[in-house]
This record gives C-alpha cells, sequence and structure tokens, in this order.
C-alpha cells in the first residue's frame, strides 16, 4: 500500500544519536504521534556504550505505523552519521531531529504545507531553547531572516537554524556533498550554506513553534571553543563578500563571548573580546585566497591592523596592574 493511501508524509526522518539511551524514546514517541506521519525514520547509533540501540528498537511496536530502521556504526560523529542515514533514505524528502530533541505533533503536516507548491529547498521554523537549568525560550528564527533579500547572505549572516527545525529535499543534499565530516561542529549549518548557494535556491523559514532544543550538559568551555573554530572555517569558505564575512565574524565571536559569560567564564569571555581583531585581520589578509568574492581592499588591511596595534594597546593600559604583576613574575623565574 502506498504512502498516499496510508496518508503518510514522503519523509525519511534521520535520527543521529549517541549515548542516548535516556532521551531516544521521547524523540522517537514525538515522532509517531505526528498529525501527518512520516514515511521512515532512521535512527544511526553512533558507537554508544549505554544501550542506545537497544533503546530505540523498544520503540518499534510503538510507533503507530511509521516504518523504524535502526543502525548501528563505529563511532564517527553526528555529520558521519547522518550521512549514512541520507544513503539508507528512500523518500523524497528527509526531515533531522536529533536524539535527545523532540517534535510537537504538527511538524511534519506544517512542514510539508509550507513546502507544498514551491522550489525550496529547505524549510524550518521557530523552535523553544530548554537550557541545562530546565529554562526555556522561544526562538524567533522566522524573525530574524524577514529582511533577507538574498536567501543566501540571509542564511550567512543570521547563522543559527535548529537542525530539528529542518525538512528538505533529500536528492539536493545528497548532490551538494551531505554534511561536512571533518568539522567537529556546525556541519548543520555549512549544509545549509551549500544548498542555498545553488542558483534560483530559496528557503522559508515559518513563524510556529514546533520543535523543541536541548542543551546538552556537554563541557562548554570545549564545545564553545570547537564551535567558533568551525564557524570561522566555514565563514571564509563561503562568505558572499567581505562585508558579509566581516559581520559573521564579529557574530561568531559574540556568540562565543555570550555562551563563555552564561556558563560562568568571564575571563574566557574577555579572551574571546582580544582575538577578535586579530582574527579578523588574519581572516581579512587570507579572504582572497579562502573566498575570492570576499577579497579584501588594501586599505581595510591597513584600518584593520591600525585597530588592532590600538586595542590592544588599550587592553594593555587597561588591565596594566595585572600586566605589570605578571611581567614581575616572568622576572623571578
Amino acid at each position: 500500500m502506498s504512502l498516499e493511501e496510508h496518508k503518510m508524509a514522503d519523509v525519511s526522518v534521520i535520527v543521529p544519536a549517541y549515548r542516548a539511551a535516556f532521551c531516544i524514546g521521547q524523540a522517537l514517541a514525538s515522532v509517531a504521534a505526528q498529525t501527518l506521519k512520516p514515511g521512515e525514520v532512521i535512527v544511526v547509533d553512533d558507537g554508544s556504550d549505554d544501550g542506545t540501540f537497544e533503546a530505540a528498537e523498544a520503540m518499534r511496536e510503538k510507533m503507530n505505523g511509521v516504518e523504524l530502521r535502526v543502525i548501528a556504526q563505529q563511532n564517527k560523529g553526528a555529520g558521519a552519521a547522518r550521512n549514512h542515514a541520507l544513503r539508507e533514505a528512500k523518500l523524497t524528502f528527509v526531515a533531522f531531529l536529533d536524539a535527545d530533541d523532540e517534535w510537537m505533533a504538527e511538524k511534519i503536516e506544517r512542514s510539508m504545507a509550507a513546502l507544498h507548491g514551491t522550489n525550496h529547498v529547505l524549510v524550518a521554523h521557530d523552535f523553544i531553547r530548554v537550557e541545562i537549568d530546565g529554562s526555556e525560550n522561544t526562538v524567533e528564527c522566522a524573525r530574524r531572516f524577514q529582511q533577507a533579500s538574498d536567501p543566501y547572505i540571509g542564511l550567512f549572516r543570521q547563522g543559527f537554524i535548529a537542525t530539528s527545525s529542518v525538512v528538505c529535499r533529500r536528492a539536493e543534499v545528497v548532490e551538494v556533498g551531505g554534511f561536512d565530516e571533518a568539522l567537529a561542529t556546525a556541519q548543520d549549518f555549512e549544509l545549509w550554506l551549500k544548498l542555498l548557494a545553488r542558483d534560483g535556491a530559496t528557503f522559508s523559514i515559518f513563524p510556529n513553534v514546533l520543535s523543541r532544543y536541548h542543551v546538552t550538559g556537554s563541557s562548554i568551555t570545549s564545545f564553545t571553543a570547537r564551535r567558533l573554530a568551525c564557524s570561522l572555517d566555514i565563514a571564509r569558505r563561503h562568505a558572499p563578500g567581505l562585508f558579509d564575512l566581516l559581520f559573521r565574524i564579529l557574530a561568531v565571536h559574540f556568540e562565543a563571548m555570550i555562551a563563555y559569560r552564561r556558563g560562568g567564564f568571564p575571563f574566557k569571555a574577555l579572551l574571546i573580546g582580544l582575538q577578535l581583531p586579530w582574527n579578523l585581520l588574519a581572516i581579512s589578509l587570507a579572504s582572497g585566497q579562502t573566498s575570492p568574492r570576499a577579497a579584501t581592499p588594501q586599505w581595510l588591511v591597513l584600518a584593520l591592523l591600525a585597530w588592532v596595534v590600538v586595542g590592544f594597546g588599550a587592553y594593555v593600559y587597561r588591565f596594566r596592574d595585572l600586566v605589570h604583576r605578571g611581567l614581575d613574575l616572568l622576572e623571578q623565574l
């Protein structure tokens, strides 16, 4: 019997899972509860050692007719797990759901309605961010993108779309190479940029809150450092123009400073602020090699160099007592 006869969406749901035995059941239950059910859900256990595979298999009889496939692989990271599922997927569209997130019941139905009659390469929506302490905030992605005349530049500048909010066309994801497994984090953002870099590509972010994104308890310091490094790498690769590149560099440093400050690491936030002018200068000097469209004019390089010198001098002056104490300690060594 066809998907139409079963009244199911032509969607494969992709769930990468690592040490997710405690939450995979809740994620899969949110798929089974959809008002318009997807045709299949593929869970890729990324080398877990906590019973994630068995916890996912235990949901097989609770999927309300949704085909469940659970695949095990050696630990290679979330990007590799998603790519594995992409190779296994059979349907036209793919929706992504992280194992520690969940969907509201109308997620698939409203996403497919947003795709209907369009050539959008992807659609996404607003979501709820659940902090480690249990507090919740609504993230209004749709409002961020309202003023973007160019979809690619809009996404490059604004950055964040929750992976668990996205539905896109599987063939186009495969065509651009899927997720970059070499990136430690932010592989999803890089994939959205690759999709929108194609001629005529469009996307839509609609203002319905249809997923819950859980901030994990992983190390704030290590994750923030990895995300900053990967975000800068992606910015260099995909910058549509010089000022978009500079805008994005400022944005990712600001995000890192906020993350460190919220996590109780004000000194690390200060260090990120110190690194900003140096990173701006270094990336601007190399911009013509990494992204020809973002090549930096000589006058701007000189201006950035002046900012680095003046900015560093200002920090040294502001913290001169601390600098003097540090120099005294060095002299005693």
